[in-house]
């Protein structure tokens, strides 16, 4: 058994197909197969069950894939570890961000880091921000960028505060409310709301300043992206809070879109995080070109 078969297998547990896998792997599928049924044979036991329209893994093969994902991972990191001593940063780096992220510009951050490190192959997902802190536990993500109410904190990683913020109102022009120069969240409680999706942290934000206020809102559109919000709000369907340093930018070339600051509102904190467990090469690299260390 060898790391290559070990690639081919969770090739093939990935795209359910030996032709796809073969591609991925830039070999021919008759190749790719031979090494799977040899190693199937040294193992004892059929990894995939396969059809001629589809491919499944087995109890034994799910099981084999989950090590093999491992074996591959500290392989990775024991060539990433080989370079790093040698001074030249290798290996992989998944970054997570979520949408609203201001405190960092990551298009910027990546091509900095790109340009000290052109030998790291990065990834980068967005998601919320309970969930990128669940895949930094879970080894999934090496860093990541998120936003949380102000009483709370991630758990289970390493934080820095990048920045703290506050929420605006984001009304269509021509609302009744868009010549205010500031309102309180009684002034807007009985406005129809869009919102982020319920039960998410960017939610969290502005259901929590409503909540501590005694007052209850009517969220009549939920979306999980900030251009369908803006989108429903451009065309008078609602209002909605955002924090005030990302949606600024976006309300300043957009006339559609007013905003106005709320005294009792919603506050934001951007945090990085990263596992502070044996961090990878390229993870220590990141941190560097953030000037945190």
């Amino acid at each position: 058994m060898d790391l290559q078969q070990m690639r081919y297998a969770v090739a093939v547990a990935d795209t359910r197909n030996f032709t796809r896998a073969a591609e991925r792997c830039f070999v021919v599928q008759s190749s790719l197969s031979h090494r799977i049924a040899a190693l199937e044979r040294e193992v004892g036991a059929q990894l995939f069950a396969r059809s001629s329209r589809r491919v499944e893994l087995t109890g034994a093969g799910a099981a084999f894939v989950a090590a093999a994902r491992e074996c591959l991972a500290a392989a990775d990191r024991a060539v990433a570890d080989a370079c790093a001593a040698n001074g030249v940063v290798r290996g992989r780096l998944a970054v997570g961000v979520i949408v609203t992220t201001a405190a960092v510009d990551v298009p910027e951050l990546l091509r900095r880091y790109r340009d000290r490190h052109p030998d790291v192959r990065v990834g980068l997902r967005s998601g919320r921000s309970d969930e990128l802190a669940a895949a930094i536990r879970a080894g999934d993500l090496d860093i990541a960028f998120l936003g949380m109410p102000q009483d709370e904190r991630p758990t289970g990683v390493e934080t820095v505060v990048l920045d703290r913020d506050e929420h605006v109102l984001v009304v269509p022009a021509g609302h009744r409310l868009a010549g205010a120069e500031r309102v309180t969240l009684p002034d807007i409680a009985e406005e129809t709301f869009v919102d982020f999706i319920a039960g998410t942290p960017a939610r969290a934000q502005s259901d929590r300043a409503f909540a501590a206020a005694g007052l209850v809102r009517d969220v009549a559109y939920e979306a999980g992206v900030v251009e369908m919000i803006t989108g429903l709000i451009a065309c008078g369907l609602g209002v909605t809070l955002l924090p005030s340093a990302y949606i600024g930018p976006l309300a300043a070339r957009d006339p559609q879109l007013v905003l106005v600051p709320v005294v009792d509102g919603p506050r934001r904190v951007e945090y990085l995080a990263w596992s502070s467990f044996n961090p990878s090469p390229a993870t220590r690299a990141m941190l560097d070109v953030l000037g945190v260390g």
